[in-house]
């Protein structure tokens, strides 16, 4: 006769990864489009699809901005916050005194808040991935 032990540890397994995976989810961070604005500036357009089963009422992210020679022209601070749990969100960002075509790269520098809602902070670099559709790079 087999023993059930096989067959209970297998379903104790899959019962318990059911949550784990959606803890797992990703939260992608896309800079869609930029378009330049009055006055010399610039307009950035930040899709942000949620899809990490939590919804974050605290996402502020710090972002240097690189001009075309690569150099850093500035810290920008975003607060993209709130970002509810497996939707896409807009959000738009003025970068004044500069030129779309002026920026070569935006650099995820830090994230000054990371929180889901009702929970404690947490390091969201773990599950944060980064995309661009327009010719400025966005990057950790």
């Amino acid at each position: 006769m087999r023993s059930p032990l096989p067959a209970l540890l297998v379903a104790i397994s899959i019962a318990l990864s059911g949550p784990a995976l959606a803890d797992s989810g990703r939260l992608l961070v896309e800079l869609n489009k930029t378009e330049s604005i009055d006055g010399g500036g610039c307009r950035a357009f930040f899709l942000f699809r949620n899809e990490t089963g939590k919804s974050f009422a605290g996402f502020e992210m710090s972002l240097a901005v690189l001009d075309a020679r690569g150099v850093i022209d500035r810290l920008l601070s975003i607060d993209a916050a709130p970002l509810p749990v497996a939707r896409t969100t807009l959000k738009l960002f003025e970068i004044p005194d500069l030129s779309c075509t002026d920026i070569s790269e935006v650099l995820l520098h830090d994230m000054t808040a990371c929180q889901p809602q009702n929970e404690e902070e947490m390091d969201c670099f773990t599950i944060l991935d980064l995309a661009s559709r327009s010719d400025t790079r966005l990057v950790k």
